[in-house]
């Protein structure tokens, strides 16, 4: 405890120069605390995305890698014969093909562009809520000879966030492309751009509204029986698709997705652009250490007689080099402090900002593993830093140092 409390002392007495030390180390630490909570934040709100919906679910899409919704610069789409060959294969239990389509939505005079996907009609109306997984939030579900009725996703729900400035609760009327539709109910948040702010329409008046001609869908969804079955479903599906296509592997002119494909892939970039986040930081980070060895050895030349009066009364070298072997590393330990805890604050604003973003409900976590192993690494940092000065200070020459 006297190191430290030598270390505190002296680092005060410099000033304006230790803050100028400190700020490389907390740079760093704030950018690697800020950043990696903020990747984790986005990284579970990405993954709210791709996994609002049932787990032992394949999508198969044409067109292979798409950038717009489902269906998008399709040269030849997928069919309903294809859903129903998909569903007579013995892994999958049901397969169903939906629509989703960009349209005109109008409420309360404001006029917005949105997505409405296809609900089946009948028996298959059961299937969707297990292929969606959704709940009602307000009113109730489509039932069957629901004529001109919709369900929306839980954002269109409140005035102040919707931008139609008016709450669209279960009974009020809506336009989408200028055709009136009845609310029959609101979903609950799911934290998924997919379903908060989508409308849910029977295929039938969805195909009408868009001039669709009820024949083609834009994807396929088929339920597994078993998790088990998955990576054999996938194999199954590709082989039948590829033979109704008539491609060879290796040309499909469609992609088949399993959610864990999806989020491995994900999670892949996420944590690319995480480790480039790391190693932008380890700069910052490097030349604050260089900071701390310049300051350090600036410190051992102006206090030269102080180690001659220290060493004259007694102290052995090894105290003199753990006193400026402490002092570093402390030097780096306040800022590593300061740098977490800024970082922390950074992270909770930026985790507020995705959420008001993306609709989601993701809380705010302090990894405490980061936080300790960061303040650890700091002060070793620092440490390993001062090793050279405090080298130098130990092996001062009493009569020398005190001359001086």
């Amino acid at each position: 405890m006297n190191y430290f409390r030598f270390a505190f002392r002296n680092l005060r007495k410099k000033g304006v120069r230790s803050w100028l030390t400190l700020l490389g180390i907390f740079i760093g630490i704030l950018a690697v605390v800020s950043l990696i909570t903020l990747g984790n934040a986005m990284k579970v709100a990405v993954t709210s995305q791709f996994g609002a919906g049932n787990t032992e679910v394949i999508t198969i899409q044409a067109g292979g890698l798409q950038y717009g919704p489902p269906g998008s610069f399709v040269t030849k789409p997928l069919t309903t014969e294809d859903a129903e060959a998909i569903k007579r294969i013995s892994s999958v239990e049901f397969a169903v093909g939906r629509n989703i389509k960009t349209g005109k939505f109008e409420y309360n005079g404001i006029l917005e562009i949105g997505s409405a996907i296809s609900v089946p009609e009948g028996y298959e109306r059961e299937v969707y809520e297990i292929l969606d997984d959704v709940e009602i939030e307000y009113g109730r579900l489509l039932e069957s000879g629901d004529s001109g009725k919709v369900v929306l996703g839980y954002n269109f729900y409140d005035g102040k966030t919707n931008s139609f400035g008016k709450d669209i609760v279960p009974g009020r009327t809506v336009l989408i492309n200028d055709e009136k539709f009845e609310v029959a109910g609101i979903l609950k948040k799911k934290g998924s751009l997919l379903y908060d702010w989508t409308v849910f329409i029977y295929e039938d008046e969805l195909n009408e509204l868009m001039g669709n001609d009820g024949d083609s869908v834009d994807m396929i969804e088929a339920k597994i029986k078993s998790k088990d079955l998955m990576d054999r479903a996938e194999e199954e599906i590709e082989k039948l698709m590829r033979q109704r296509r008539n491609v060879d592997a290796g040309e499909e002119d469609f992609s088949v997705t399993t959610p864990e494909a999806t989020l491995e892939t994900v999670n892949s970039v996420l944590g690319a652009i995480q480790a480039f986040i790391i190693i932008i930081a380890s700069i910052s980070i490097l030349v604050g250490s260089i900071g701390i060895v310049n300051t350090m050895t600036t410190s051992v030349l102006e206090r030269t007689k102080e180690i001659g009066i220290m060493k004259s009364v007694g102290a052995r070298n090894s105290q003199i080099f753990s006193q400026f072997f402490i002092e570093s590393g402390f030097l780096g330990l306040v800022g590593g402090i300061f740098g977490a805890f800024f970082g922390i604050l950074i992270g909770y604003i930026g985790t507020l900002a995705i959420n008001n973003w993306l609709g989601s409900g993701i809380g705010f976590q302090i990894d405490y593993i980061l936080i300790f192993f960061t303040l650890i690494g700091s002060f070793l940092i620092g440490a390993i830093a001062g090793i050279t000065p405090a080298m130098q200070a130990a092996k001062q020459n009493p009569v020398e140092a005190l001359r001086g």
